[in-house]
């Protein structure tokens, strides 16, 4: 734990998990996508369903969309900054199955140039923020650093593939997590880094066999 953690981030209120947090989760999705967003349908549960109009959630979750951060000025007209952007949002409030964190969204995003994403996440206090689900996998992504996800087979050599040709680029791994449904199926693979990817790497890591999608998602802090 560090400074930042016990006297929270840097702000528009009211609070640091149902706003704050919240604007992070919309940016970390929207870095996610990898598009520009023009249609998002933002299931809400449990806390966030409750408070979402007087704490602001509503708000925070479309400004992150946007690409702001959780100490921009327009956050409280962030619903009518959606509407003149042409982003097209609803919101739906759902129960909080036995497994499901109180401060939880779930969004169905679709991107300017087509691409559907469905992710979820959860808002922990203080700012601090997980997504831990993307299409359908449960991951671990806090967002805290830049990241490379990629989809592909499972099938051996595709990790020590991808592993080598950031260190040939002399890009530092921090973290690797695998996620798959089943054995030989379609996977998914985060790979957080000290220092942001850059656009170079994406496509040599696409043309390995295999590789079916890169997307490099930069650190919302």
């Amino acid at each position: 734990m560090n400074l930042f953690d016990i006297i929270g981030p840097i702000m528009i209120g009211p609070s640091s998990s149902h706003t704050a947090g919240a604007v992070r989760l919309g940016l970390l999705a929207r870095q996610i996508l990898g598009e520009e967003p023009v249609k998002a349908v933002i299931d809400l549960y449990g806390s966030f369903a409750r408070t979402c109009k007087g704490h602001g959630t509503d708000a925070a979750l479309l400004a992150g969309l946007l690409g702001w951060r959780p100490d921009d000025g327009r956050i409280p007209r962030a619903l009518d900054e959606a509407e003149k952007s042409g982003l097209d949002y609803s919101f739906n409030l759902a129960e909080t199955g036995e497994f499901v964190h109180p401060n939880t969204v779930l969004f169905h995003l679709t991107g300017a140039g087509g691409r559907y994403g469905r992710i979820g996440g959860v808002s922990l206090g203080g700012g601090r923020i997980s997504v831990n689900n993307i299409d359908g996998f449960p991951v671990e992504l806090s967002g805290e650093l830049n990241a490379l996800l990629t989809m592909h087979e499972d099938r051996a050599g595709i990790v020590s593939a991808v592993s080598s040709i950031l260190a040939e680029m002399r890009i530092n791994i921090a973290g690797m997590r695998v996620f798959r449904r089943q054995k030989g199926g379609l996977a998914a693979m985060i790979i957080e880094t000290d220092q942001p990817a850059g656009q170079k790497v994406r496509p040599i890591i696409a043309a390995i066999p295999g590789i079916n999608s890169v997307r490099l998602i930069n650190s919302i802090l």
